[in-house]
């Protein structure tokens, strides 16, 4: 018999699936009973035929076969009697190949029964991050941290590293919302703090094997949450991509801090200019020697001094030498100072790294780079009222170092012969002049996470207490259960050899061979993507 159900629309209805099956130019078919099988050359309208019909090329000879010929016309080419003419609606799948599989709505997916029993639980109650000891048996192990989907370690990284043991940006989801905000911004809020930040901070009873064969897990959010997030965030920015393409890091916290309408973390004033707002700051590479082949940028677009490195040793910056490199050579200034600094470290595509390994700085010192403050002389430690940036390169005075100067130790310092054509720029001082020596605290940051790329895949590594050791890996997707149609298991992992590295001087660091590192600190140095700072004190007024 031949197979009903077939549509005039394209297609026909498998009968053991029930689904609308599409047959066009190169579909392979069969017809009749027992089938004849053969691929469609043709489909169109012949006259005097009120349907559809399709032209077949039979795999066997048949004797009232044509040449794709029908009734003197030619339709289609193929050897004599092999041309065969039928209804297409009488056409069927051929039955001797397996039906090619649906694709599968990976977005719509994660809200599927399939992801039950991956699912996470919705915590309403305020949780602050964890700490001591409980860091450890909540947060490490397989099944922990942030579940990726559908290229979600951008997001995954981002929030693992900003929120799950640092409360510096709690303001985020706990601030209230700008009555100018969009409507889904009040949702959006509501689902990072109680579906992803809550039971990623949860703690509870130590007997984790009874709750997990309860599929009640703690430190984890399933993908499902996220994903919902995910789909805010592209309908209320209307901007596609953010369910199912891979995104940077910025691009996700941008959108999310424009959609709750948050005030940027970074206020910046370019010398008299009108102070200017973000959320990130770009680290500027350093200077390349002209004779360098791989150079992507003219020396004069890179303000920190560079030369190559000796022969077996790995060229290494450290994040406040770029940070004050950065902001002397183009005139900023910070006009307040920020409760969390987020730097984009320099890189150039997958191929480029301006560097084999960038040491992030423990404590970031941003004293001298703010504006209105009072500064000490680099040299008597006076009230500073004079900055010199062509100084900054002297390896005579403070190597390293923004170079300040008191009014005496300016004039002492440029009549040296080497100095005399330098120009420096007077700052202001607040509050007038000042006698004696200045004995200021100084303003510090403390680093708190780093988010690292490779090959277009984000991990991030959290700081989780005071001692140099205490460091957490996170991969959103370290391992994965099943094919196309599975899931990645995250997984969370002590570090602890990461503080010995971070503990390396510049000059010592750049000895270490690249090869003998371990993975974490590998991709820490070698990989760093964005590095999280923040003040204690200062975010508890935030």
């Amino acid at each position: 018999m031949l197979a009903q159900g077939g549509s005039e629309d394209g297609g026909w209805t498998d009968r053991e699936t029930g689904l609308d099956v599409e047959l066009e130019v190169g579909s392979m078919v069969e017809v009749n009973d027992p089938p004849l099988f053969g691929v469609i050359r043709w489909i169109g309208r012949i006259r005097g035929v009120p349907q559809t019909v399709a032209g077949i090329e039979l795999d066997q000879e048949l004797a009232a076969g044509t040449d794709g010929s029908y009734l003197g016309n030619r339709y289609f080419r193929c050897p004599a009697n092999k041309g065969l003419f039928v209804k297409r609606r009488n056409c069927r799948r051929d039955s001797r190949f397996p039906a090619p599989e649906i694709p599968v709505n990976q977005v719509e997916r994660c809200n599927s029964i399939a992801f039950a029993e991956w699912g996470s639980e919705r915590v309403e109650e305020p949780t602050p991050p964890l700490e001591g000891e409980e860091v450890l048996e909540v947060l490490q192990g397989w099944k922990r941290g942030i579940q990726g989907h559908l290229n979600s370690c951008y997001l995954d990284a981002s929030l693992f590293s900003l929120f799950s043991c640092c409360s510096s940006a709690d303001w985020v989801m706990l601030g209230p919302l700008d009555p100018s905000a969009p409507p889904g911004s009040s949702r959006a809020q509501d689902l990072l703090r109680c579906e992803i930040v809550n039971p990623l901070r949860r703690s509870g009873p130590h007997c984790f094997a009874y709750f997990a064969a309860l599929n009640i897990w703690f430190g984890y959010v399933c993908a499902s949450k996220t994903m919902s997030l995910r789909l805010l965030l592209e309908a209320e920015n209307h901007n596609t991509g953010f369910t199912n393409q891979e995104k940077d890091p910025e691009e996700f916290l941008n959108t999310l801090f424009q959609l709750f309408h948050l005030e940027p973390l970074l206020k910046i004033r370019s010398m008299s200019q009108e102070p200017q707002e973000c959320h990130f700051y770009q680290l500027f590479p350093p200077t390349v020697l002209p004779h360098s082949p791989s150079s992507p940028l003219s020396p004069s677009l890179s303000p920190l001094p560079y030369s190559p490195p000796a022969a077996g040793q790995m060229r290494v910056a450290t994040v406040q030498a770029m940070l004050d490199s950065s902001f002397l050579h183009t005139g900023l200034k910070l006009v307040v100072a920020p409760s969390c600094l987020l730097l984009l470290m320099p890189r150039f595509g997958k191929d480029f790294k301006m560097f084999d390994a960038i040491l992030p700085t423990l404590c970031l010192d941003i004293t001298d780079l703010l504006d209105d403050t009072l500064r000490q002389c680099s040299i008597c430690q006076a009230v500073a009222e004079w900055e010199c940036s062509q100084c900054y390169l002297d390896l005579d005075i403070t190597p390293g170092r923004l170079k300040q100067y008191c009014h005496t130790c300016n004039t002492q310092v440029h009549s040296h012969r080497k100095r005399l054509s330098h120009k420096p720029d007077q700052i202001s001082v607040p509050g007038g002049s000042w006698a004696g020596p200045l004995h200021g605290t100084r303003q510090r940051l403390e680093l708190f996470a780093v988010t690292c790329i490779q090959t277009s895949h984000y991990v991030s590594l959290v700081k989780h207490g005071p001692r140099p050791s205490d460091w957490l890996f996170f991969d959103s997707m370290a391992d994965r259960e099943g094919g196309e149609n599975g899931f990645n298991v995250p997984q969370v992992r002590a570090c602890p050899e990461v503080g010995r590295f971070l503990s390396l001087s510049e000059q010592e660091l750049s000895h270490v061979d690249p090869a003998s590192l371990p993975e974490s600190a590998r991709r820490l140095l070698c990989d760093a993507y964005m590095c999280f700072y923040h003040s204690p004190q200062l975010s508890i007024y935030k």
